[in-house]
C-alpha cells in the first residue's frame, strides 16, 4: 500500500539562552560545547533537534503526519513507519543546517527507545545506531516519558527538584514524583483510556476529523459546561485515572438525545466533556502535591497544551500556593528537543551497547 501526502514541517522559534549560571561569558565561550542530536519517532511525528550543553536549543524540526492519518480517523502504524523512513534523513539534515553545525560537530545522538509504535520506533532507533556506528558518535536510547518529564528544562524559567509532574498525552495519563534528572517515581497512571485517547474517541463519535483534541478544545470555548458527565475518582486516596467511563457516558448521552429527536449541541458536549477531564486531572495532581508535600507542579505531554486544563491548573495552584511550570505548546507535543535534553542527562549515567532494542511499554509506568 502506498500513500502520497503532503508533509508539514514546522520549525520552532529559537530564542537565545543565557550563559550557564555562575560561569563568566569568557569561560562559557571557552567550554567545549556538548552538542546533542535528538531524534523522536515514537508515533506519527518525525522530530529532530540539536541541543548545546543541555541548555541551548539550536534547532528543532518537526514533520507532522496529520494529513496522512486524518482520512482514517486515527494513526495507521504501517503508514506512520513508512513516512518516518522517508522523512528521517532529510529532517536530520535540516536540523543540522538550521543549527549551523555538521554531523562531525555532534557529540551525542539521543533517540527515543520507547514506548510507542514498534515500527515507528525501529526507524528512528535503527537510524540513530547506524549513524552512531558510521560516524563514531556515542548514542543513547531514552524513554519517551523522560522526554516529557524534562521538557520544561527547555524553557528559560526552570523548576527545582523535587516536583510533581502530570504527563498527559494520547497514550499516557500519569503522575510522577521527579527528584532528579534521572529519578522519577510513578504515583498514578490511567487504568484504561488515556486523556488524549478519550479526546480523540469522543471527537470521532461526534464526527470530527483526526486529531480531535484541538477541535474539541476550540468548540468547548463556545459552549456551556451544562451536561453533568461523570468523574471517575477511583477511591479517596487513588492517584490513578480512568476515562473510558466518561467516553461511554458521552456516547450514551448522544444516543439518548438522538432517540428523543433532539439536535446535538456539540459545543456544550465538548465543553462539558473537557471540563470532566480537566477536573479529574487537576484535582488528582493537587492531591499528589499535598500528599507528598511538594510545592512545585510541572505539566508535560501533548494534552497539557489544552488551554482549559492549563487555566484550571493555574487557578488551583494559586489557591493552594503551588508553583506551576508549563512548557510552551511546541514542547508539549512530541519533539526532538525533549529527547535531546533527556539524552544529555541520561548519557552521564548509562553506557548503551549497540544490541539494545526498542520497547513498546515504558518501564516508568
Amino acid at each position: 500500500m502506498h500513500y502520497s501526502g503532503s508533509v508539514n514541517i514546522r520549525i520552532s522559534k529559537i530564542e537565545p539562552s543565557s550563559p550557564i549560571k555562575n560561569t563568566s561569558l569568557l569561560e562559557y565561550c571557552l567550554i567545549p560545547p556538548m552538542l546533542t542530536l535528538g531524534i523522536e519517532t515514537s508515533c506519527d511525528d518525525t522530530g529532530v533537534a540539536v541541543l548545546r550543553n543541555g541548555d541551548q536549543l539550536l534547532s528543532n524540526v518537526l514533520s507532522s503526519q496529520d494529513r496522512i492519518h486524518s482520512p482514517f480517523g486515527g494513526i495507521v502504524p504501517e503508514l506512520a513507519s513508512r513516512k518516518h523512513l522517508e522523512m528521517i534523513d532529510p529532517i536530520v539534515d535540516k536540523a543540522l543546517r538550521d543549527a549551523c553545525v555538521s554531523l562531525n560537530d555532534i557529540n551525542l545522538i539521543s533517540v527515543t527507545q520507547g514506548p510507542g509504535l514498534i515500527g515507528s520506533l525501529l526507524v528512528g532507533f535503527s537510524y540513530a545506531k547506524a549513524l552512531s556506528f558510521a560516524a563514531g558518535i556515542p548514542f543513547i536510547g531514552v524513554d519517551h516519558m523522560c522526554g516529557h518529564l524534562l521538557s520544561i528544562y527547555l524553557e528559560e524559567d526552570k523548576p527545582s527538584f523535587p516536583y510533581i509532574a502530570l504527563i498527559i498525552s494520547g497514550g499516557n495519563s500519569s503522575l510522577f514524583l521527579a527528584e532528579g534528572y534521572n529519578d522519577f517515581t510513578l504515583l498514578g497512571r490511567t487504568r484504561d483510556d488515556a486523556a488524549g485517547e478519550a479526546f480523540d474517541k469522543v471527537a470521532k463519535l461526534l464526527g470530527f476529523d483526526y486529531p480531535g483534541g484541538p477541535i474539541i478544545s476550540k468548540l468547548a470555548d463556545q459552549g456551556q459546561r451544562c451536561i453533568q458527565f461523570p468523574r471517575a475518582w477511583l477511591g479517596q486516596d487513588s492517584l490513578d485515572f480512568s476515562f473510558s467511563g466518561l467516553k461511554t457516558a458521552v456516547l450514551n448521552y448522544c444516543n439518548r438525545e438522538k432517540q428523543r429527536g433532539n439536535d446535538l449541541n456539540n459545543n456544550d458536549i465538548c465543553a462539558s466533556f473537557q471540563e470532566a477531564v480537566a477536573e479529574v486531572l487537576v484535582k488528582k495532581t493537587i492531591t499528589a502535591a499535598e500528599k507528598y508535600q511538594i510545592d512545585t507542579i510541572v505539566l508535560g505531554g501533548g494534552v497539557s497544551a489544552n488551554p482549559r486544563i492549563r487555566n484550571m491548573m493555574a487557578h488551583r495552584c494559586r489557591q493552594t500556593g503551588k508553583a506551576l511550570f508549563l512548557p510552551r505548546p511546541s514542547y508539549c507535543t512530541d519533539n526532538g528537543a525533549m529527547i535531546a535534553i533527556a539524552g544529555f542527562y541520561q548519557y552521564q549515567k548509562i553506557d548503551m551497547p549497540y544490541d539494545t532494542d526498542v520497547y513498546s511499554r515504558s518501564p516508568l509506568g
